[in-house]
C-alpha cells in the first residue's frame, strides 16, 4: 500500500485527506497513517494537516526499491524490482536470480557494488549514493546469435532515457543535449564516457536460459582515477542539473521495453537502425579497428541490421565488424 499511496501523493498538487485514501485503498486512517509514517522514515518529505490530509514536498533523492517501482510505466520491464543498499555485483546478483527462476523483465538494482566489472573483467568503481547500477534479466525466445544486439538495444535506451530526463519534459531528441553512442554501447555526453554496459548470456547450442544486462550510469560528480580522468564523466556535472536516479532509471526501462518489443518483431535491428545511427558518434569520422587479426583503420559509416559496425577501407569497399571481436577507437581521441 505505502507505494499505491506514494503515487497518488506525486500526483496531486494539493492535500489528498485521509478519508480519501481510505476509501481508495480499503484501509483504516489508522493503517493510512502509518503507511505514510513509514514513507516518512525512508526519507519522503510528507505535511500532516488536520482536516486537509497530506501533501508530498519537494526534497532530496530518495532511492530505494518502493520509490523505483512506484516511477515505473512499463508492462514488463523493471517488474519486479529488487533493491539492494549493497552488492558484490548486479550482474552476479541476477544471474543466480535467473538460475533460480527470477522471470523476463526482473531488474536488480544496488546503490553501490563491491565487486562491480566492466568489459573483459576490468573493475568498475560503484561508490554508493553516487550512480546508478542495475542488470535487467530477459528470457527471450530467439537464437542465441541474436543476443548481442541487445547491447545496443539498452545502450540506445539509456541515451534517450537520459534525454527524456534532462529534458525536465519527458521529451526524447530535446534540443540542446550533446548526448551520443560511441559503437557499440559507450554513452558519451560532451565526448565523455558516462555510462558502461556489460551483456552476459546463458544459452545452449540454439536455446538461451537467460541474459542479463547490467549498466552502470555516472550520476554524480566524483574523482575518477587518473586512468579514465580526461575520458570519463558524470551526468550532473555535463548537464549542469539535478538527476533522479530513480526517474532516470524509470525512463530507460520505458525506452527498453518499446525498443524490445519491435527488436523481438524484426530479429534484427532494422527498426532501430536509423534512430541508433543518428547518436553515433563515430559516425562519418576517421577510426582505428583493434582486429586481432592486424589493425586497420577507415571512416565508420554506421551499423548495419545485425549491429556490425561498418567501417569504409581507404583500399575501398565496407567491413563490418562485429563487437565482440574488434574494438574501435577514435584516430583523434576517445570517440
Amino acid at each position: 500500500m505505502k507505494q499505491e499511496i506514494l503515487e497518488l501523493l506525486r500526483g496531486r498538487e494539493d492535500f489528498v485527506s485521509g478519508q480519501e485514501l481510505c476509501e481508495r485503498f480499503g484501509v483504516s486512517r489508522t493503517a493510512v497513517w502509518k503507511a505514510v509514517e513509514q514513507l516518512k522514515k525512508e526519507g519522503y518529505l510528507i505535511e500532516a494537516v488536520r482536516n486537509r490530509g497530506y501533501l508530498l514536498r519537494d526534497s532530496d533523492e530518495v532511492y530505494s526499491g518502493n520509490e523505483i517501482a512506484g516511477r515505473l510505466r512499463t508492462r514488463w520491464a523493471g517488474r519486479p524490482v529488487y533493491f539492494y543498499d549493497s552488492l558484490g555485483s548486479t550482474n552476479l546478483q541476477a544471474k543466480m536470480d535467473a538460475e533460480k527462476g527470477a522471470g523476463h523483465g526482473t531488474l536488480i538494482v544496488a546503490d553501490m557494488q563491491t565487486k562491480g566489472r566492466g568489459r573483459r573483467g576490468r573493475n568498475w568503481s560503484s561508490p554508493a549514493g553516487t550512480n546508478l547500477y542495475f542488470t535487467l534479466i530477459l528470457k527471450p525466445d530467439f537464437s542465441p546469435d541474436t543476443a548481442s544486439m541487445l547491447t545496443l538495444v539498452m545502450a540506445y535506451a539509456i541515451a534517450r532515457g537520459i534525454e527524456k530526463t534532462a529534458s525536465g519534459q519527458g521529451k526524447e531528441e530535446p534540443d540542446g543535449l550533446e548526448i551520443g553512442i560511441k559503437w557499440p554501447n559507450d554513452i558519451v555526453v560532451h565526448g565523455k564516457k558516462v555510462c558502461g554496459i556489460l551483456t552476459e548470456m546463458s544459452a545452449e547450442r540454439d536455446y538461451i536460459h537467460y541474459v542479463v544486462i547490467g549498466c552502470g550510469v555516472n550520476v554524480k560528480k566524483q574523482n575518477f582515477g587518473p586512468e579514465i580522468a580526461s575520458t570519463a564523466a558524470a551526468l550532473e556535472e555535463e548537464l549542469k542539473q539535478k538527476i533522479s536516479r530513480s526517474g532516470l532509471l524509470a525512463n530507460v526501462m520505458e525506452v527498453f521495453e518499446r525498443e524490445y518489443e519491435a527488436f523481438v518483431e524484426t530479429g534484427s535491428l532494422k527498426g532501430l537502425k536509423d534512430r541508433y545511427n543518428a547518436l553515433l558518434v563515430n559516425r562519418d569520422r576517421e577510426v582505428c579497428v583493434l582486429d586481432p587479426k592486424g589493425e586497420y583503420r577507415g571512416v565508420a559509416r554506421g551499423i548495419n541490421d545485425a549491429g556490425e559496425l561498418l567501417v569504409e577501407r581507404s583500399e575501398g569497399g565496407l567491413t563490418a565488424v562485429y563487437a565482440g571481436e574488434v574494438s574501435v577507437r577514435g584516430i583523434y581521441g576517445y570517440v
